[in-house]
């Protein structure tokens, strides 16, 4: 699914950020991302969901070369990647329901299915009476649970997220690590950066663990 090979990432003329990142991710495994602020987490996350290119090294991903691969081909690679972004990137103009609706819409299902499917979706996540609410009158924890709703309604084959429970309080995170658990075991790959030990040691998945630009593994808690 993922592989990466003596990768090294520098923004500029600056220090590299990342250095000799190597590692493989199988299809349907399930990851957490660790390390200190500043430890490159964010730039290794934008490597894996194509926002960025190494400066250093080889990214193979879905069995794809990234350094050989067209740049034609590459929105179809992102279109298999599910994102949940630290900012939730929401577009203001457009209601929970639509924000969520978009991947759907790009991948030309039929409207009245993708309806039926978000509407679902966003009252499993507890948003069921926020439909048609824009984002400038949600809260931070109800903006974090539209962007991982957008982020999982197309069943990614990988699922990249950056902090996704920091804005939520207990019970809404335990409810959305239930919905990455039922992701995972429905063949998602999952990688997800996060702070939360206590998350960490009650899904009991291996670790990536960054520090000074290098990357450590360790198993399961």
């Amino acid at each position: 699914m993922v592989r990466f090979d003596n990768v090294g990432m520098r923004y500029g003329s600056g220090p590299e950020v990342l250095r000799d990142i190597s590692f493989s991710l199988t299809a349907g495994s399930f990851h957490f991302l660790t390390g200190a602020s500043g430890a490159g987490k964010s730039t290794l996350l934008k490597l894996l969901y194509l926002a960025a290119q190494p400066t250093r090294g080889l990214i193979t991903l879905f069995d794809r070369d990234l350094a050989t691969c067209p740049r034609d081909d590459l929105p179809d690679l992102r279109r298999r990647i599910g994102v949940v972004f630290q900012d939730f990137r929401l577009l203001d103009h457009l209601s929970a329901l639509d924000n969520v609706a978009l991947p759907l819409r790009i991948a030309g299902m039929p409207e009245d299915d993708i309806r039926s499917h978000v509407s679902e979706l966003l009252a499993w996540v507890g948003l069921g009476d926020h439909l048609e609410a824009r984002p400038a009158v949600l809260s931070g924890g109800q903006k974090q649970r539209v962007a991982i709703a957008r982020a999982v309604v197309g069943r990614p084959d990988l699922l990249v997220a950056d902090e996704p429970t920091g804005n939520l309080d207990d019970a809404s995170a335990l409810r959305l690590l239930h919905l990455f658990e039922e992701l995972h075991r429905l063949g998602t790959t999952v990688v997800i950066a996060s702070h939360n030990e206590q998350m960490i040691e009650r899904l009991g998945h291996p670790v990536l663990h960054l520090a000074e630009g290098r990357l450590f593994s360790r198993s399961a808690p």
